[in-house]
C-alpha cells in the first residue's frame, strides 16, 4: 500500500462530536518517542507516527530514543520523558510500552507495534477499553491466513517448526496462536526458542532438520538476523516465512502482512485525538493492523535461491528488491 493510499483512507477516518480544546494555536507539543530498535518495520512504524501528525497539522517537537535493541535502556528513557514532562509518549514495541507504563500513570502513551496489549504487555485492561493511560494500534499477524499461504507453497507439508524468542511477550503470544492453529488442521509442529540474536543460527539449523518449513512472528530477535535466517533456509532448503513484509525482504519467501507504516499513522490518528481534543486513552479502544489493510509479498530472489515454485495466485505480488 503506498502512503498516498494511506493518506487518503485513514485522512477520511474523523472523530466526529469531539470539541477541540487546543491550548493555543501557538502551542508546540512535547512528545517522546521510544523504539526498542532499529529494524525496517518498526522505523516505518515511527515514521507514521509523524508524518500522521505532521498531516494533520499537530505542531509538536520529538525526542526520539532508541534502545538499540537494550532493554535495560528503556526504563532510563522512561525517566527522561516523565523528567522532561511530555505531553505524550509513543512506544514502538512491547518492551517498550512495558517501559514506559512502569514510568508513568499520567502521561498519555499511544503504541504502536504492539503484539497483545492485555496478557502480552500487560498495560490494559482489555482492548474495548484499555481502563489506563495507555492505548494504541496492534501489529497482531493474521496467523491462520499465513499458515495457509504456507501450505501453497510447501504442498504436502506435514511439520511446521515456529521459531521465535521466549523473551518477547508478543512473540510468545503469536507463537501459541500458530501452533494452536497448525495442529488443528493436522500438522506436526516444532518449537525452537532463543533469548538473543547470537542463538539464531545454530537454532535455525537445528530446527530445519525437523521440519518441512518454518513460521517466524513479528519478533525483534529474528528480524534483527534475517540474514542469517535466510542464509540458512538457503543451505538446506527449508524455506522461513516471517510475519511481516520487511523480514521477508531480509531473508524471508513469503507472507500476508500488515502495513507498519499505516499502524503508526494509525497511532498518531490516536495522539492527535488525545492532544487536539482532548481524547482519553482509557477509553480508547486498541486498533488492529490487520483492519487496515493486508498485502501479499514474495521474496523472488530467496524463492529462487531455495527452489520454491512460486503458486500461479502469488504471480503478482513478487518483489525482486533492489
Amino acid at each position: 500500500m503506498s502512503k498516498a493510499i494511506v493518506l487518503m483512507l485513514l485522512s477520511g477516518l474523523v472523530i466526529f462530536g469531539l470539541a477541540a480544546c487546543t491550548p493555543g494555536d501557538d502551542y508546540v507539543f512535547r512528545i517522546g518517542i521510544a523504539q526498542i530498535s532499529e529494524h525496517p518495520a518498526l522505523d516505518a512504524a515511527r515514521d507514521g507516527f509523524i508524518e500522521a501528525l505532521e498531516y494533520y497539522g499537530v505542531r509538536a517537537e520529538f525526542d526520539q530514543q532508541n534502545a538499540q535493541g537494550d532493554r535495560a535502556t528503556l526504563p532510563g528513557i522512561a525517566d527522561r520523558f516523565v523528567q522532561n514532562e511530555v505531553d505524550l509518549i509513543m512506544a514502538i514495541a512491547t518492551p517498550t510500552v512495558q517501559a514506559m507504563f512502569a514510568a508513568t500513570d499520567t502521561i498519555p502513551i499511544v503504541g504502536s507495534a504492539i503484539t497483545d496489549y492485555v496478557e502480552g504487555a500487560g498495560v490494559v485492561e482489555s482492548n474495548e477499553r484499555p481502563g489506563t493511560n495507555v492505548t494504541g494500534a496492534s501489529d497482531m499477524n493474521p496467523i491462520p491466513q499465513q499458515i495457509e499461504m504456507i501450505r501453497t507453497f510447501v504442498p504436502g507439508i506435514q511439520t511446521l517448526g515456529i521459531a521465535y524468542s521466549s523473551s518477547e511477550a508478543n512473540s510468545v503470544v503469536q507463537a501459541d496462536v500458530a501452533a494452536e492453529y497448525a495442529e488443528s488442521i493436522g500438522l506436526t509442529v516444532v518449537r525452537s526458542t532463543v533469548t538473543a540474536v547470537g542463538e539464531v543460527q545454530q537454532n535455525m539449523l537445528a530446527l530445519a532438520t525437523r521440519v518441512d518449513a518454518i513460521w517466524i512472528p513479528t519478533d525483534n530477535t529474528h528480524a534483527d538476523a534475517m540474514p542469517v535466517v535466510g542464509q540458512v533456509s538457503i543451505e538446506t532448503g527449508v524455506p522461513n516465512f516471517p510475519g511481516e513484509r520487511q523480514m521477508v525482504m531480509g531473508g524471508g519467501v513469503a507472507t500476508l502482512s500488515i502495513d507498519y507504516f499505516a499502524l503508526g499513522w494509525e497511532s498518531g490518528r490516536m495522539a492527535r485525538d488525545i492532544l487536539l481534543y482532548g481524547a482519553n486513552p482509557a477509553e480508547m479502544p486498541i486498533r488492529f493492523g490487520m483492519d487496515i489493510g493486508l498485502e501479499y509479498i514474495v521474496n523472488g530472489h530467496m524463492a529462487d535461491a531455495i527452489g520454491v515454485e512460486i503458486p500461479a495466485q502469488f504471480a503478482n505480488y513478487v518483489n525482486w528488491g533492489e
